[in-house]
């Protein structure tokens, strides 16, 4: 199946719904004791064409154990989209899905193989 490239539209929807649930996650504003303490960075929003589903994609700075969050997240759904719903002028308010981001992790683990000993010798400069 051929990804879509999204539209001009999505985008700016998708970085609205990202800054706002950034400064929710930010506020620390969850009656969720799970959710309370945790810093939560929101590092993607997709939207879907009819801008009617959100996939934000989650990480946490410095830490591996965002799966843990999840199911706390999913149930904190209803009311962050909620407050999206608020904070952006949409017709529908998109419904809001959670996923773990891998990347930051995968980038750290990329830059611990970078700087090993091991490749550091392979790639000096022969001098």
């Amino acid at each position: 199946m051929k990804r879509r490239t999204p539209s001009q539209r999505q985008l700016r929807v998708a970085e609205a719904m990202r800054h706002v649930l950034a400064e929710i996650f930010a506020r620390g504003a969850f009656h969720d004791p799970e959710l309370a303490g945790a810093q939560i960075t929101v590092t993607e929003v997709r939207i879907s064409p009819d801008l009617r589903h959100a996939t934000a994609f989650v990480a946490r700075l410095g830490r591996s154990d965002i799966g843990a969050l999840m199911p706390a997240l999913q149930r904190a759904a209803p009311f962050l989209q909620g407050e999206v719903g608020r904070a952006l002028s949409l017709r529908y308010t998109p419904q809001l899905a959670f996923t773990a981001d891998a990347a930051l992790e995968a980038a750290s683990r990329i830059d611990a193989v970078l700087r090993s000993p091991a490749v550091a010798k392979d790639l000096a400069p022969d001098g």
